[in-house]
């Protein structure tokens, strides 16, 4: 899972990525001259890193997405509790509600994703 942390350069790529996915290469070489001022070696560079960590595929000179932007981010918040609170969900809520205290809707809303998951 380590392999799947993305720096701030990397997070901006992968966002165009997300984007506009399915999306040539040639065309992707375009959008970042463009968005981020990069040459065509550096896009093909850190295109091939993120196929590499399996977030991101390049067939025929397509790119498309293997892990959605909501599969990575969830993949990132289990790594997240898992390494700082030993993987106790409670005890993240716990540190995340002493210093911001829950609405009425939010407290609500957690009750819902509860209830759902105990019906399945």
């Amino acid at each position: 899972m380590d392999d799947l942390k993305l720096g701030v350069v990397e997070s901006q790529f992968a966002d165009i990525i997300w984007e506009k996915a399915p999306v040539s290469s040639g065309e992707l070489v375009k959008i970042c001259s463009d968005k981020l001022e990069w040459k065509k070696s550096t896009t093909y560079t850190m295109l091939k890193r993120l196929c590499d960590r399996g977030i991101f595929q390049n067939n025929g000179g397509v790119v498309s997405v293997v892990m959605t932007k909501e599969e990575y981010t969830s993949a990132q918040s289990e790594k997240f509790v898992e390494d700082t609170f030993a993987g106790s969900l409670p005890a993240f809520i716990a540190a995340f509600s002493a210093r911001k205290k829950l609405s009425k809707a939010e407290v609500e809303e957690i009750r819902k994703m509860i209830d759902t998951f105990e019906e399945e």
